[in-house]
């Protein structure tokens, strides 16, 4: 997929006032500081398209970015340093819950980890919540040049073996570095393989589908 253009749309304080489900969106979500900004500006190819920040929890609204007029990334806020709930819903922010439970264009959510650490209790715990909603997901390690090959892998496969002690096949699993780009091809590979036909053709002349690849 070539990226021919990114402009942000809006940003939503809740799932009411998002704008209204015309597009596919691919959300990103992960801990505070984890990369997402600079994740974002990398598959866009926009360098300050989603503002990079050292302080952790900059990313307070949800906000919408169009791509090539045809599918939406939505940069959701980080789940910061607070306590994931173990209970039906989570905690740490209501919006994002609704948003992630409840968006009805919502095709898949990256939800990102820095490869750099051992299993963080807070991403387990997220993780597991993402799993119990049922929502569509796949797994981007980030960071992934600041750290040694051989320690990467080892953080990865500790991760994905308590998260996912008994499943087979894994959801998808990128590995991903702003610095060095790597994952960007596969994961908007992804992305084209995910959007209805269609719209992969619109550049061709095509109108666009009716929404009927929204969620019943």
């Amino acid at each position: 997929m070539k990226i021919h253009s990114a402009l942000f749309e809006v940003s939503a304080p809740n799932l009411t006032l998002c704008p209204s489900a015309t597009l596919p969106e691919f959300a990103f979500i992960g801990r505070s500081n984890v990369g997402k900004s600079s994740l974002i500006n990398l598959l866009t190819g926009k360098h300050d398209l989603a503002r990079v920040s050292d302080l952790p929890g900059k990313t307070k609204l949800i906000n919408f970015f169009a791509i090539n007029d045809t599918w939406r990334l939505v940069d959701l806020p980080g789940y910061g340093y607070a306590h994931v709930a173990k209970t039906d819903r989570a905690d740490f922010n209501e919006a994002v819950a609704d948003y992630l439970e409840h968006r009805e264009n919502l095709l898949c959510t990256f939800l990102l980890i820095d490869s750099r650490l051992e299993p963080q209790a807070i991403d387990l715990e997220f993780a597991r919540w993402i799993i119990d909603t049922d929502v569509p997901f796949q797994i981007v390690f980030t960071k992934a040049d600041k750290i040694s090959g051989h320690k990467a892998r080892e953080n990865m496969a500790a991760f994905l073996s308590l998260v996912f002690p008994d499943a087979d096949p894994l959801p998808g699993v990128f590995s991903s570095s702003a610095k060095t780009k790597d994952g960007r091809k596969e994961i908007l590979e992804f992305i084209t393989a995910e959007l209805p036909a269609p719209i992969k053709r619109k550049d061709k002349g095509e109108q666009m589908p009716m929404l009927k690849w929204l969620k019943p």
